[in-house]
């Protein structure tokens, strides 16, 4: 029979997950700075992909769902080990702060390598302002959350017909809740808003609503059927090809590309059958973690113990690794720097560049090979020391 956890138990499957999605989100940076796809074309496109690439990519939908969701679990966590509301709510609008901060600074500008550069609103934005939010949701009783949480997941789909345009002045407050797009400022580009909050906030607060079950003893039986539960929702909702992600998909000239438009889901914002498809998998995965053992377990777990170590070192490295590897080669760099303003506004600075998807591989393992001593040091620093701020990083 299973036992249940100690609530001053470490979860090893949350480490052990965590870091198998920062090596899999490293294998989607990279292929952005390495291959024509990042800049170019659409990877799921099924009229210029692959089978390799399409699945290259699609993989990477599990990383961003994932993170949120079991941040959401690691607060209800920390709840339980004996911070009270007050204390938890500070935590969470000073840490959410703090991370949108360093997505606006050093994240954007290792995604850039340029001053000035254009801002990414991307997952650690997301994850930022999930947290300030949670930080006011924690005052509700815990049911209450999981409920605005399920809600918020099954209906902000029906925000999609409303665009940003309808909103004159205020367009860019919708930009910022629910639509992708370049923010302007006075009709100059501020940042792009890849990743529009309030559907991620959805996917905290049911992580933070679902929290007691990594505790319970019959925890890998409600994962199950959890896990199987979302999946077998993706498959109805995307079969009827009515309501939960505004991507239809068709009957196409063969099996393979009608599959790659009925896997293709909206991910900026995640739509419903989006969170469905990448979170029911994910919950099928825990019972199967939390009893793995050996190297390769451990392997992952370093990187999952210090996900924003790993998150910023990935970054800049495999930028480097971009820059130096298209000098070597004899590629033009104009797009390796002020990157995400060229990715959006000027994509003809990355004509006549990127490499085979081979090579993206290649370059895959050597930045996940060089970050891993980082996170094992950091790992070592954060067991050994007990500074406030290092709850920080």
């Amino acid at each position: 029979m299973q036992q249940p956890k100690s609530a001053q138990e470490r979860i090893q499957a949350i480490d052990i997950l965590r870091g198998l999605v920062i090596v899999i989100m490293a294998l989607d940076h990279v292929r952005d700075y390495f291959h024509a796809s990042g800049s170019q074309y659409d990877p799921l496109d099924p009229n210029f992909t692959t089978a390799l690439l399409y699945c290259t990519r699609w993989i990477t939908n599990f990383c961003a769902p994932t993170f949120v969701f079991l941040a959401g679990v690691s607060i209800w966590l920390q709840a339980t080990k004996g911070k009270n509301t007050p204390q938890l709510s500070r935590f969470l609008l000073s840490r959410g702060l703090w991370i949108v901060i360093l997505e606006l600074t050093v994240i954007s500008f290792g995604w850039s390598f340029s001053i000035p550069y254009l801002p990414f609103l991307q997952v650690m934005w997301a994850i930022g302002w999930s947290m300030v939010a949670l930080s006011a949701l924690v005052w509700l009783p815990r049911q209450l959350v999981l409920g605005i949480g399920i809600a918020i997941i099954a209906c902000h789909n029906l925000l999609d017909p409303i665009k940003a345009q309808q909103f004159g002045d205020y367009a860019t407050l919708w930009k910022f809740l629910h639509e992708e797009g370049l923010i302007l400022v006075g009709g100059q580009p501020a940042a792009y808003a890849s990743y529009p909050i309030l559907a991620w906030i959805g996917v905290m607060a049911l992580g933070y609503g679902l929290g007691p079950i990594f505790l319970s003893p019959k925890r890998d039986r409600i994962l199950i059927q959890l896990g199987l539960a979302l999946v077998a929702t993706f498959f109805f909702l995307r079969f009827i090809n009515a309501y939960g992600d505004p991507l239809p998909w068709t009957v196409q000239a063969n099996g393979g590309k009608t599959a790659m438009l009925f896997f293709h889901v909206q991910k900026y914002p995640p739509s419903l059958m989006y969170v469905c498809a990448t979170l029911g998998p994910i919950l099928l995965l825990i019972p199967i973690l939390e009893r793995s053992k050996g190297p390769v377990v451990e392997f992952f777990r370093i990187f999952g113990a210090v996900p924003m170590m790993a998150y910023l070192s990935h970054l800049y490295i495999l930028h480097a690794l971009a820059v130096l590897t298209q000098f070597t080669f004899g590629q033009s760099m104009g797009g390796m720097f002020n990157t995400i303003y060229n990715f959006f506004l000027r994509p003809e600075a990355f004509a006549g560049t990127g490499f085979p998807l081979w090579v993206t591989f290649l370059a895959w393992i050597v930045v996940v090979a060089l970050i891993y001593p980082i996170c094992r040091w950091w790992g070592a620093v954060k067991r050994r020391r007990r500074d406030w701020w290092l709850s920080y990083l």
